[in-house]
């Protein structure tokens, strides 16, 4: 899985490429924890090229947004997530979690 990420103004943005699973969440939760270690809570995930998230990869999604929330500093939202992945976090009870934007420019206004 390839990851980018890039330092707005207001927020960064991470795009991530491929599946994620228990062989790469690993590397997604690194790519967070690099960004709130430095003080940047805000942040927009930009899920368009992402084919399959499991359990693991929405529990670091989880995380990432507990401590982006924490003691409102920030946020984690989403951007361009697949139909097959919304239904997913959908029947997990999770879409109330996430604030969903349909594209990249939305999620990074947002803030």
């Amino acid at each position: 899985m390839d990851i980018t990420t890039k330092q707005y103004r207001r927020c960064d943005l991470v795009k991530a490429v491929g599946r994620i699973d228990s062989n790469t969440a690993p590397k997604l939760r690194e790519a967070f924890e690099a960004i709130t270690s430095d003080g940047r809570f805000r942040i927009a995930f930009d899920m368009s090229e992402i084919t399959f998230i499991s359990s693991v990869g929405v529990w670091v999604l989880l995380e990432t947004q507990k401590i982006c929330k924490r003691y409102n500093r920030g946020d984690l939202v989403i951007a361009n997530v697949n139909e097959k992945i919304r239904h997913t976090l959908d029947l997990a009870g999770l879409i109330t979690f996430f604030r969903i934007f349909d594209d990249v420019l939305d999620a990074v206004g947002s803030f």
